[in-house]
């Protein structure tokens, strides 16, 4: 199976030698998200002010949470229209970058969510490999304070087919009425119910796999290597099944979905709703319990 590393993900020192290239345009997609104390205990903020305490030399601080998230949908971090994003993305630089890497201070989750979005609207970008604490660890400059926002108007956008999935795609696979494997990418102690859930019930989406993202990264933080990634994401990769990722909010998620991009899984999508709409209604069924064997 082909492998992308190069073109999807950019280590440290490489992106430092490129950060005076004429057209980079370097975004920390941060949110911050704090740990449930107990169920339904959903606190997020905006990664805003920390990306202005510290952040990669001529980073903008790109706003999953609210510029680049439709408020309206009664979820978090749902995506937008094409058309409500064409100015967000154009006030971030997209328009005029030859260039554009994502990084996040935090998992690389974030990054790998706004990777996958500009991704579906036919916009390229890179990833740094273990992110912001990658870079402090090569012992790389950083910066404080704003950083100079504005550039060039942004063509249309191109939505591509196949990057998302809603609700009814779900239930039309959990129903057995279109194929599909739904695969879970939150820790298992979150998939079975055994631990405290932000969301409204514990569990998952039945007849789903489980497949925690954390488990595609090394101690670092970084990407695993690919006979590793392809070891730690076993039967994913095999087949032309469609495969609907998900997880709280379509973050974890998106990491899979990098992952499976890099060894070349085709027919991959993210439920954007994920937990955070479907536990919310109660109408919907939820599993507890490990995935059979």
């Amino acid at each position: 199976m082909p492998t992308h590393h190069a073109a999807i993900l950019i280590a440290p020192q490489a992106l430092h030698q490129a950060l005076a290239e004429p057209g980079l345009l370097l975004l920390d997609a941060s949110v911050e998200l704090a740990a449930a104390a107990f169920d339904g205990d959903y606190r997020v903020a905006s990664g805003e002010a920390a990306w202005r305490q510290e952040h990669i030399p001529g980073a903008r601080h790109a706003d999953l949470l609210h510029a680049l998230a439709d408020g309206a949908a009664g979820f978090s971090f749902a995506l937008p229209s094409p058309a409500a994003l064409q100015q967000p993305l154009a006030r971030l630089g997209v328009g005029g970058a030859r260039r554009i890497v994502i990084y996040d201070r935090h998992d690389g989750f974030w990054a790998a969510r706004l990777w996958w979005m500009l991704r579906s609207l036919g916009i390229a970008a890179a990833v740094l490999d273990g992110g912001l604490k990658a870079w402090r660890q090569a012992g790389l400059p950083l910066a404080q304070g704003e950083e100079p926002g504005g550039g060039g108007p942004l063509p249309q956008l191109a939505p591509q087919a196949g990057f998302w999935a809603d609700r009814q795609d779900v239930l039309a696979v959990v129903e057995g009425n279109a194929p599909g494997t739904l695969v879970c990418a939150l820790s298992a102690a979150l998939f079975d119910g055994s631990a405290v859930t932000r969301y409204a019930r514990r569990g998952h989406i039945p007849g789903s796999l489980s497949h925690p993202a954390r488990g595609l990264f090394d101690e670092g933080g970084r990407y695993l290597p690919a006979p590793q990634l392809a070891r730690a994401l076993g039967a994913l990769l095999e087949g032309e099944q469609p495969l609907i990722l998900y997880c709280g909010g379509g973050i974890s998620a998106a990491a899979t979905a990098l992952a499976l991009t890099l060894l070349g899984r085709r027919r991959v999508s993210i439920y954007d709703g994920s937990l955070q709409e479907w536990a919310a209604d109660p109408a919907l069924p939820m599993s507890t319990g490990a995935a059979p064997a």
